[in-house]
């Protein structure tokens, strides 16, 4: 039993280490690339470019049926049995789909944009823009059948790599564009980036399983159970990205580009690039959950072990976030993007909240009860446009990210008590023990940024990080040692 909790622990170290480096890179790079983006389109440049990127997550997510999803699953456990010849069958039946959800989502992008530009912009024209962005729909399709497919084969070293490519392409791809084109760049980098992200998935995936869509009829109705699945999947993400397009389209009419251009900026920083830090949970720790979904006890264990984990690795990350903003963010973006600071700080606290919550919503998914699922997450999202669209009624750009750290609260109860009673989900310990710790300190060093400034902000900021880091690396250090006892 010792060994088994020793190789988990072990495990869960590696991965997370893994995928977190590859994620610290991709932040860096998009960090660098950002600052750039700022320098050369201002916040109005990037707030067209949080339009049309948003727009292209949600045309996405309504129409790839799920897949990169609800793949994972089926593949994974065709390829654990050994069995070959089923398994690449079975992809063949994938790639089948993802090739008609390319072409579905391309027609409803070329079909919708008129409807986009109008619910979109208050001003100009800009129908041919979106037309122009459904080949980058059609390659994310391809791209995310691909990537389920490596997901399944646990080929998690190849994932991890093209992240990097991923990553590095779209920082010589935007950077020269943007400097040349400006704003009229924009569509041209988000289709040129899915192109290479597209490309180097298919690299990897054909190495594993070769393509060879021949011998594949009837895959509609092969693939039918997992399209069922995936289309409570594909729900629940068309409504996080009509969530979030609403609030941005908002913020666009109500307030203005520039106003807009502030909000996707503290968003990105404090939302996106530290989310992105979780990204193991989805290439591993969802894998090794479905494995042990219906056994109480293995559940219980593996969701405390990889929130221990990500916990003391996350929280300290968090902490200096919070007291680094006010010299991150002009030197990441440029000076007219100070005012977001008080909005970003406490918006950090929001992923203190996600990091208790993602391990446990993903008992659902491991489960597969897809409605569940669909359900918690039309709640949150509903709950969280209302709280943003008050938020900045009533205390303008700092009153979107209370909200934001308000609607995670909200979440985080919701998920866990859902748990409680219908998973008997019960958080160990040691989990509260950290959480307790570590969200105090957070909460101590967004303090600071209220109380103090000069010397004493920044002595007491380094103590508040000092005691974050250190007791993150004794808890980390304690589990590294036990598992190698």
């Amino acid at each position: 039993m010792n060994k088994e909790r020793d190789d988990s622990y072990s495990h869960i170290l590696k991965y997370t280490g893994i995928f977190g480096g590859v994620q610290g890179l991709n932040i860096l790079v998009g960090l660098v690339r950002n600052k750039f983006v700022a320098l050369l389109l201002g916040p109005g440049g990037m707030g067209l470019v949080s339009l049309f990127n948003t727009t292209v997550q949600l045309l996405s997510q309504a129409t790839n049926l799920g897949i990169a999803t609800s793949a994972v699953r089926h593949i994974s456990e065709y390829y654990d049995a050994g069995d070959k010849n089923e398994a690449a069958h079975y992809v063949r039946v994938v790639r089948g789909w993802c090739l008609l959800t390319a072409l579905l989502g391309m027609l409803v992008c070329v079909v919708l944009g008129p409807f986009l530009n109008n619910v979109t912009f208050s001003w100009g024209n800009h129908t041919l823009h979106f037309v122009l962005l459904a080949p980058a729909i059609g390659m994310l399709a391809i791209t995310g059948g691909e990537t389920a497919i490596l997901k399944g084969a646990r080929k998690l070293g190849a994932l991890a790599l093209v992240q990097i490519t991923a990553a590095l392409a779209s920082l010589a791809i935007a950077i020269p564009i943007y400097y040349v084109f400006k704003e009229a760049g924009i569509v041209p980098v988000i289709v040129l980036m899915a192109f290479v992200t597209m490309c180097a998935t298919l690299w990897f995936s054909h190495r594993v399983f070769p393509w060879q869509l021949r011998g594949a009829r009837g895959i509609l109705g092969e693939g039918m159970e997992m399209v069922r699945l995936g289309v409570a999947f594909t729900l629940a993400g068309i409504v996080g990205s009509a969530a979030e397009m609403f609030i941005r389209s908002y913020l666009n009419v109500v307030a203005s580009l520039d106003v807009l251009g502030l909000y996707n900026a503290g968003y990105m920083l404090t939302i996106t690039y530290a989310g992105m830090v979780f990204s193991a949970m989805d290439s591993d720790y969802y894998p090794r959950l479905s494995a042990v979904n219906q056994d109480v006890v293995a559940t219980n264990q593996t969701v405390n072990r990889q929130m221990e984990v990500s916990l003391l690795i996350v929280a300290p990350m968090l902490t200096a976030l919070i007291a680094l903003l006010p010299l991150l963010i002009p030197q990441l973006f440029t000076r007219e993007f100070v005012p977001v600071v008080p909005m970003a700080q406490v918006a950090v606290l929001a992923m203190f909240f996600k990091v208790l919550t993602m391990p446990v919503a993903y008992i659902t998914l491991a489960r597969g009860l897809a409605m569940t699922y669909l359900a918690l997450e039309t709640i949150y999202f509903v709950v969280f446009v209302l709280l943003v669209v008050v938020g900045y009624q009533q205390w303008g750009l700092l009153g979107t990210g209370v909200s934001i750290t308000v609607a995670h609260l909200f979440d985080y109860l919701l998920i866990n008590i859902y748990a409680y009673k219908k998973y008997s989900y019960r958080m160990s310990a040691a989990v509260s023990r950290y959480a307790i710790v570590m969200l105090s300190l957070g909460l101590l060093a967004y303090a600071c940024t209220i109380w103090l400034d000069g010397i004493a902000y920044w002595a007491v900021e380094s103590a508040v990080v000092v005691a974050s880091a250190l007791y993150a690396l004794q808890n980390l250090k304690s589990s590294s040692t036990s598992t190698k006892l």
